[in-house]
């Protein structure tokens, strides 16, 4: 899955075009590697998002098979730093 499609579908933010603008301006990075939207990400993956406040770290958990996810069931697909 894209890297812009998972953070929106896993609710790290809220829209697919806020990720898209995130990537384009450089401040998403995969295993410390800056990414692009069409970056596939995979199971195990570290995604760091630098915000103004400082940075965010999420590891991926599963990859899902929807559009979105429950924003209950957060927690089995992505892991807070």
């Amino acid at each position: 899955m894209r890297v812009d499609k998972w953070l929106s579908a896993v609710n790290v933010v809220k829209r697919r075009t806020i990720a898209t603008d995130m990537l384009k301006s450089g401040v998403v990075f995969i295993n410390d590697i800056k990414a692009k939207a069409s970056k596939d990400v995979k199971i195990g993956d570290k995604i760091t998002i630098e915000y103004l406040k400082g940075a965010k770290s999420y590891e991926v958990l599963q990859i899902p098979t929807t559009k979105t996810i429950p924003k209950s069931k957060k927690e089995e697909y992505v892991k807070d730093f």
